[in-house]
């Protein structure tokens, strides 16, 4: 069942990803697509401190590929050429462990589970689209 969600500026996409982070139990995946600048790190990040508290510093993983959080794994795959480079960043362990938020899993399509939660963040400006498949 796809969901849309029309969000005017960065404050409604932090409320909506709040919302959206109570509702998760590990393990659980959310796949999240969308162009650079889109929001994918910020809903990451809102999830993150929703969960594990609102002082949790979130650096973005573009450079370190991977963050944990005590039971929620943050990857970012937009450096990762090869598939098997997966195994040895623990993506697989992740996913079946953790709540997994993966920024730019288009490499990983093969290795997400059905049930994955896909994301799809496009926009102008402020406003975002949100598109939950």
């Amino acid at each position: 069942m796809q969901k849309v969600y029309e969000l005017k500026n960065i404050d409604e996409t932090r409320k909506w990803a709040r919302e959206f982070a109570k509702t998760l139990k590990a393990p659980c995946v959310i796949a999240l697509h969308g162009d650079l600048g889109m929001g994918k790190s910020e809903i990451a990040r809102t999830i993150i401190q929703t969960l594990r508290g609102s002082d949790t510093v979130v650096p973005s993983p573009t450079f370190t590929i991977v963050q944990n959080y005590d039971g929620i794994s943050h990857f970012d795959l937009y450096r990762i050429e090869d598939k098997s480079e997966l195994v040895e960043i623990g993506l697989p362990y992740a996913i079946q462990n953790d709540i997994t938020l993966i920024e730019w899993p288009d490499i990983a399509s093969d290795i997400l589970p059905s049930d994955t939660i896909h994301i799809y963040l496009s926009g102008d400006g402020d406003m975002r689209t949100l598109k939950i498949i």
